[in-house]
């Protein structure tokens, strides 16, 4: 399962449209989409490390754009669209403890998730909704994008060819680790 969408995704990279792809998907994940856009960011880097920080910066700049989407699903739609996606992913009861959340660390929220598995649409959602601080929102999403989608540049660069192998070797068990990370940030989102 994961050697077929690893190996598509290596094909995809040397498509002429793969920025384009990336972009699509890194800013869909940002507002609404559930896969994260390290599924075609490693691939891309790896069968072109030559190109490893305009990838990254494709990356970055379509996820920022797509938080500022879902800022604005929270902001103006959040009764519809931004209700239907906390009830897609069970925040419903978290909303009240997740505002006051927000009020005291709203900031390290942002930069945290930015970062980190937890499912960066609900974040940029929540910031709408709970009119935070747009242009600091802005800012905060770009350096913690940035800083996600460049390290894994910088370290798929550096170590490409060794890194390749431990992937290409460990491949089953990385994806399984992926999907256990990302399914682990919706539940920290969905119990915390």
């Amino acid at each position: 399962m994961f050697r077929a969408l690893y190996d598509w995704t290596l094909r995809l990279a040397s498509h002429r449209h793969a920025n384009r792809s990336l972009a699509v998907v890194s800013f869909c994940e940002s507002s609404f989409f559930p896969i994260p856009p390290d599924v075609m960011l490693v691939p891309m880097v790896l069968a072109r490390r030559d190109q490893a920080y305009l990838i990254a910066s494709v990356c970055t700049l379509a996820s920022v754009a797509g938080g500022i989407f879902g800022y604005v699903i929270g902001y103006f739609l959040f009764d519809t669209v931004g209700q239907w996606l906390i009830d897609v992913y069970h925040l419903g009861p978290r909303m009240e403890g997740l505002k006051i959340l927000y009020e005291d660390w709203g900031d390290l929220v942002i930069l945290i998730a930015g970062i980190t598995p937890i499912p960066f649409k609900l974040v940029t959602i929540a910031s709408g909704f709970f009119q935070f601080n747009f242009l600091l929102f802005v800012i905060l999403a770009a350096i913690a994008r940035g800083a996600r989608f460049f390290a894994i540049a910088w370290l798929l660069k550096r170590y490409g060819a060794p890194m390749q192998e431990f992937i290409e070797k460990r491949l089953t068990l990385l994806g399984w680790l992926f999907l256990l990370l990302l399914a682990g940030g919706f539940a920290l989102i969905a119990f915390v």
